[in-house]
């Protein structure tokens, strides 16, 4: 769904960051304030990579640029970063500063990670170079390593039968067993823009009553929209809200989801690239609003981050990008489609764009095997060549999503038997988000119909308690009781659990 900037209603997408759950060292100096110090702490790690933060301040004078240097010690090499300029030759790793992030002042801090291979050992570095200057020492060094743990998500109760996990049988989802699964539920928006805004990580409680609240509509799925930076936790995100403290709340929530028995689908909302073209939702580079194309400086980390965070869990699904619409930015629809799945530079976007094939590849190459969803362009509307620019996915767990509104150019009947149903009857077709602005439910309940006819899956937009004359919100009180729109999705979803 695409909202205006600063508004709550319009501010889907959000960013998620990698936690283990188990405590990870940090290096820290002791003694006199040294010329500058560097924490280094692995947010998450697996059988043969991990993922690590770096944050560098500055104790002394003011730096126009800066790159710092560490050795690994057990022959770690990294494959991809952000917010650095990212190299190694032999054990000794470099990060240079992007031209947005050079200056760093006398006290001025700055984050950067990256995704490294790792043998069974994976010692932390202990010696870290500014500008060739010492860190984390003082005249008579006294460095150590200091353990800091990283905040464990708490276990929510476990109240319902878990969600199964899903795989693509020809145009059909279904369970390990062969039984035949249908995503119905709805969408709980937050994620995705509180962590940017610095309010918080997510607009609402998502404690286990409210979760509960969601189950009571008899929902067997909730997609939860994320951000790209909060999850990699890029130094213009309020560190409360990003990194470690931003994946581990993802984390939860996905695991009070499932608790519940419901499918948690985790999506990517908003990214960082700057677009100021044909319906520019912004001009601001960072992940404040909804761009065009997912664009290959984060996404491909986001979602190696994510898939590795997720992938011994086969019943979270992936949506790879929320809305992308390269048809306002291109001239013509070949364009368009050729932006989306294979990226690159693309016509009308001024930064590198990550098609739909770069984030396929990114997530199977950790061995995640999820379900994979992926909207067409139009905002998701359009899939009309979906089949025809579909990514090659070598697991065939790929599924086609798509969004409908009252106001869209695809909402009738006839558009969804010609664009539709030919997608249908080859793959499965999950409408991640559907909804109307007229606080009634006429237009979901053709929806809802038309869905149901052929076996399909949907999800309403959205479970937060915004006016819902403004925007699409289901729910008046986190309790669960609905607007006169949500009436529509909660006795329907009732009437078919029924």
């Amino acid at each position: 769904m695409r909202r205006p900037l600063h508004s709550a209603f319009l501010a889907v997408a959000g960013t998620v960051a990698l936690g283990t759950g188990a405590t990870l060292p940090v290096v820290t100096a002791q003694g006199a304030a040294p010329a500058c110090t560097v924490e280094y702490s692995v947010t998450s790690q697996w059988d043969a990579g991990f993922q690590a933060d770096v944050k560098i301040t500055n104790n002394a004078s003011a730096l126009s640029s800066w790159s710092l240097t560490f050795d690994f010690a057990n022959g770690q090499k990294v494959t991809q970063g952000w917010s650095a300029k990212w190299s190694q030759s032999g054990s000794t790793v470099t990060a240079a500063n992007e031209s947005w992030n050079g200056s760093l002042g006398t006290g001025g801090s700055v984050s950067a990670g990256f995704v490294a291979t790792r043998a069974w050992t994976n010692a932390v570095p202990t010696a870290f170079r500014l500008n060739g200057t010492a860190c984390n020492v003082d005249t008579q060094p006294t460095t150590t390593p200091t353990p800091t743990p990283t905040p464990t998500p708490t276990a929510p109760p476990d109240t319902g039968d878990a969600p199964p996990a899903l795989h693509v049988s020809g145009n059909k989802l279904v369970d390990t067993g062969g039984g035949t699964r249908r995503l119905l539920g709805v969408n709980r928006s937050g994620g995705e823009f509180m962590c940017v805004q610095s309010r918080g990580i997510w607009d609402g409680p998502v404690d286990d009553a409210a979760i509960q609240a969601i189950a009571d509509w008899k929902a067997n799925t909730v997609r939860i929209p994320l951000n790209e930076e909060c999850w990699l936790g890029t130094s213009n995100i309020n560190s409360a809200y990003s990194g470690a403290n931003y994946i581990n709340a993802v984390k939860e929530l996905v695991a009070r989801t499932e608790a519940h028995g419901m499918t948690p689908v985790v999506e990517l909302h908003w990214t960082y690239g700057q677009y100021t073209g044909n319906s520019a939702g912004c001009s601001d580079v960072h992940a404040s609003c909804q761009k065009p194309m997912p664009d290959m400086q984060y996404t491909p980390s986001f979602w190696t981050s994510v898939a590795n965070t997720f992938k011994a869990d086969q019943a979270v699904v992936f949506d790879l990008f929320n809305e992308p619409y390269p048809d306002r930015a291109t001239a013509t629809t070949t364009q368009a489609w050729q932006c989306w799945r294979d990226g690159g530079t693309c016509p009308g976007i001024g930064y590198e764009v990550a098609g739909m094939q770069d984030l396929v590849d990114s997530i199977r190459a950790t061995g995640a095997r999820n379900l994979v969803l992926a909207g067409g362009i139009a905002y998701s509307n359009d899939l009309s060549q979906w089949l025809t620019y579909r990514p090659t996915d070598p697991t065939g767990n790929l599924a086609a999503a798509y969004h409908v509104y009252n106001f869209n150019s695809c909402a009738s009947e006839s558009c969804w038997n010609s664009t539709l149903a030919p997608v249908a009857a080859q793959v499965p077709l999950v409408a991640g988000e559907i909804g109307e602005n007229t606080c009634s439910h006429s237009f979901v309940d053709q929806v809802m119909k038309w869905f149901d006819d052929r076996d399909l899956s949907y999800l309403g937009w959205t479970w937060n308690t915004w006016d819902c004359s403004s925007g699409p919100s289901l729910i008046s009180g986190y309790d669960g009781t609905p607007t006169a729109y949500g009436t529509g999705l909660r006795d329907h979803l009732r009437a078919l659990d029924g």
